[in-house]
């Protein structure tokens, strides 16, 4: 198995100055490309290029491609969750963005000090390996 990932963090764009407006028509040529070579690991977040970057691999991945042959990793920002109910709400949605029936990986990103208390505090460790029991994320990263 070839060991290199595609971050869909910094995405070709049509407007440099304008972080959301992905060049799909290229991003797909990328993502082809990617896999022609034998790879199949694909990284995306929620507020990667102006939180558009989940809806791109929609687009040129998760639309164009059998869900088996990539695997998708997504991740939960503590910077952008204060409740319990927006960990949900955010997840949804990025299932929804991306088009996928399931992350392959979902990460709680940024671990610091900071967040790693705010993750305890809104239980996302136990959230999450209850996501990994109903096959909405079959492996989980923290």
């Amino acid at each position: 198995m070839k060991k290199l990932g595609f971050g869909l963090m910094r995405l070709p764009l049509l407007d440099q100055n304008d972080a959301g407006s992905i060049d799909i028509e290229e991003t797909k040529r990328m993502v082809d490309t990617f896999l022609e070579k034998g790879f199949t690991y694909f990284d995306t977040a929620w507020m990667y290029c102006a939180f558009k970057s989940e809806e791109a691999t929609k687009i040129a991945l998760v639309e164009r491609h059998p869900r088996d042959s990539f695997t998708l990793a997504d991740k939960l920002h503590a910077g952008f969750i204060e409740t319990k109910e927006d960990r949900d709400r955010i997840f949804n949605e990025q299932l929804r963005k991306t088009g996928a029936e399931y992350f392959d990986y979902y990460l709680l990103h940024d671990v610091g000090t900071d967040h790693y208390k705010k993750y305890t505090e809104l239980d996302c460790f136990t959230w999450l390996k209850d996501k990994k029991e109903k096959g909405l994320v079959k492996h989980q990263w923290y």
